[in-house]
């Protein structure tokens, strides 16, 4: 299942029915499981492992040297989960010994074309990334967030599950799970309720998350005082307890 032209090092890991295309290259250190396909003129390299079940388009980019001056060649590395669709042109880049050490991208994510996902960058899983989003270093993504196209995020800023953004979306501040956000620079537009209705989510659990938006956004509490509100409303909603986590772990401000 490898193509003449490709080039794979004969050290690099490859499962069982892994596809390579034409002119591929796989560099020494790559693992791929099982069942992973890879299209044309895709580069592999870096310490990177790419796992079961993935589709690779053609002219991707995945483990090289990370976009940062400080990078000195130390061997970090880049890790990419199961299940994954991951479109042409895409760049996935290692991360650096000033962070984890590692670019992490989870399970059964979608990754359009031409979207960046540079060093030390930590992906959940079921996220969809629309054409042309652009993250910086040390972002997070929660869960099932969506980024609409060209939506860009700025280093250190954190996504929050089934959040949402609009196509052009500037991210300069966290985004809190289950909100919607749009414009440059963000603003928060409610909550996703038509992800979460499609993932299962009951007509409770959908009352208490719009109560906490109330709170976070329409109440005139300070982003303090609605912390504190929210904690003690996620001692009886699991939904508002992982709200309340979230906006207590961050660092930049949140959209609002």
């Amino acid at each position: 299942m490898i193509h003449a032209s490709a080039v794979v090092h004969p050290e690099a890991r490859l499962g069982a029915g892994v596809s390579i295309g034409a002119y591929s290259i796989v560099g020494e250190h790559v693992e791929i499981g099982d069942d992973t396909v890879i299209g044309p003129h895709v580069v592999i390299e870096g310490h990177t492992r790419v796992g079961k079940g993935n589709r690779i388009f053609q002219f991707c980019s995945l483990g090289a040297a990370p976009q940062d001056k400080k990078y000195a060649g130390e061997p970090t590395r880049l890790e990419i989960g199961d299940g994954n669709t991951i479109r042409e042109f895409c760049t996935l880049n290692c991360g650096t010994v000033q962070d984890a050490g590692v670019t992490r991208l989870g399970n059964d994510n979608w990754i359009m074309a031409y979207v960046h996902v540079a060093h030390d960058c930590q992906i959940g899983d079921h996220t969809i990334f629309a054409n042309n989003a652009q993250l910086a270093g040390h972002v997070h993504i929660g869960d099932y967030a969506i980024l609409g196209g060209f939506t860009g995020v700025h280093q250190f800023v954190r996504v929050g599950a089934h959040s949402f953004t609009a196509i052009a979306t500037v991210l300069v501040h966290d985004l809190p799970p289950y909100v919607m956000a749009a414009g440059d620079t963000a603003k928060p537009y409610g909550i996703n309720v038509e992800g979460l209705r499609r993932r299962g989510y009951s007509a409770e659990s959908l009352a208490a998350i719009k109560r906490a938006y109330k709170t976070l956004y329409k109440s005139g509490l300070t982003l303090e005082q609605a912390r504190s509100r929210l904690g003690d409303e996620g001692k009886s909603s699991p939904d508002v307890a992982l709200l309340a986590g979230f906006l207590q772990g961050s660092t930049r401000g949140i959209v609002r």
